[in-house]
């Protein structure tokens, strides 16, 4: 076992550890083990089909994937990821685990291998992609029936939210219990959160991270989703990460700011005269051709694609411009050494590894290939066509063809990924929704 973590769950008298790996979904599985059983066996043992857990519960044909005897893999714990549990009623930590084939391969179905196989091909160009995300999710009243609409939770007035708080310092302090808590558990658990802002729905809040190295930002966003439902419970709401919870009110994203640096820290995007570089270009040129093809990673549900529509701030293309938020693809204003690209396409439901995977992945295309942009738009870009899949069964059939994404993810995931995705969507389409029932029961 390393050192390190001996040392850490030793200095914060750890009784308990975590052992988690993220799966597609970005559901955290594993096992919570006595602290000296988790020193002495160290690594942890799970089938690999669990990576293949659709987000209720059920697999899709895995023997094509893991094998038809399924197999367990070797977990292996990431030093680097060990937290203590801020919200835990005793000392515990938690540890994110790397999965591993029994020869030490990396398991190909892995977010996080996913993630480091796209950094690999930066690694090797002498490149680092630096990356900061936005986070955006609505704070709702505990509600036990899913058939009935989410409501705004109650605020320290006694009163629920109305009309649009985009902002608004008072509409935040009407949680302060709520955020001086999140905050706390934020800071124990190292998690690097920046800003606070109110967003425009009706308890919509937007936390931002300090940039910082993809597979270190992917971690902080997976804890983070823990610790913002854990806190929430805590005050007697719930809080969400779905793309679209409310009918007629703005999505949830999660906006992925990118740029990157050479061995000597400098940003590739901009000219040694500070304008913007042919490579910052490419770049975008490999978002605007290849967000389509992947969208089942940036937009994962059903749900995701209601977010996707015009004038309610989520971008319906690939558009991209000046400080320009109609488009999918927007570059903040900012000096030579902090050029970045930021991707609008992402919701907040996405897998983090995944989705920081893709977006790097398709950047990547654009450098290599040498594609060339679009020319920025001045202007809204909400009056372009859509240009990004409608529907995840769409998404999902672009996904399958896209030949050189394949070769850069990994044909094994590409195709388990489209496979957990296929099912989820069968299980939601034998669904009869209160929309069917109150306009066709009578009326047809």
């Amino acid at each position: 076992m390393d050192t390190p973590l001996h040392d850490f769950l030793s200095r914060h008298r750890i009784h308990e550890v975590e052992c988690v790996i993220p799966d597609m979904t970005g559901i955290a599985r594993g096992k919570i083990l006595p602290r000296d059983l988790f020193l002495a066996s160290g690594e942890m043992r799970i089938p690999k089909s669990v990576l293949l857990n659709t987000v209720n519960g059920q697999q899709p044909d895995n023997g094509p994937f893991v094998g038809d005897t399924d197999p367990d893999m070797v977990c292996k714990p990431d030093a680097a990821t060990v937290r203590i549990v801020p919200w835990a009623a005793e000392p515990v930590a938690v540890v994110i685990h790397d999965c591993e084939e029994w020869d030490g391969r990396p398991v190909q179905l892995s977010p996080r291998a996913v993630l480091r196989r796209v950094l690999a091909l930066y690694e090797r160009q002498g490149w680092k992609p630096v990356v900061a995300p936005e986070m955006e999710f609505y704070l709702v009243a505990r509600q036990q029936n899913p058939h009935e609409p989410l409501q705004p939770p109650l605020g320290r007035t006694g009163k629920p939210e109305v009309g649009r708080q985009s902002y608004s310092i008072d509409a935040v302090n009407d949680f302060d219990p709520f955020f001086m808590e999140l905050s706390n558990f934020c800071d124990q658990h190292q998690l690097g959160v920046e800003t606070l802002i109110h967003e425009a729905g009706p308890g919509q809040m937007e936390i931002n991270f300090s940039h910082g190295e993809p597979l270190e930002l992917a971690d902080r966003v997976f804890l983070f989703k823990r610790a913002v439902r854990e806190t929430a419970l805590r005050h007697g709401v719930f809080a969400t990460f779905m793309a679209k919870p409310m009918e007629g009110e703005p999505g949830s994203a999660m906006h992925i700011h990118q740029s990157i640096v050479d061995v000597d820290g400098a940003n590739i995007f901009s000219r040694a005269d500070g304008g913007p570089s042919e490579l910052f270009h490419h770049f975008i040129g490999g978002l605007q051709t290849y967000i389509p093809q992947v969208m089942p990673m940036f937009a994962p549900y059903v749900n995701s694609y209601r977010r996707l529509a015009p004038y309610m701030s989520a971008p319906i293309n690939v558009r991209w411009g000046d400080d320009n938020r109609t488009c999918g693809i927007r570059i903040p204003k900012s000096g030579p050494a902090a050029r970045r690209v930021e991707n609008r396409v992402p919701g907040v439901d996405a897998n983090p590894y995944l989705a920081m995977a893709a977006t790097l992945a398709c950047g990547w295309l654009g450098l290599q290939g040498g594609l060339q942009p679009s020319e920025p738009t001045q202007g809204s870009a909400w009056n372009v066509s859509h240009e990004l899949p409608r529907h995840l069964e769409d998404a999902i059939e672009a996904m399958r063809a896209c030949e050189p994404m394949k070769e850069i993810l990994g044909e094994t995931f590409v195709d388990a990924f489209c496979a957990v995705k296929e099912l989820e969507y069968a299980t939601y389409n034998r669904v009869i929704s209160s929309w069917e029932r109150e306009h066709l029961l009578l009326l047809v």
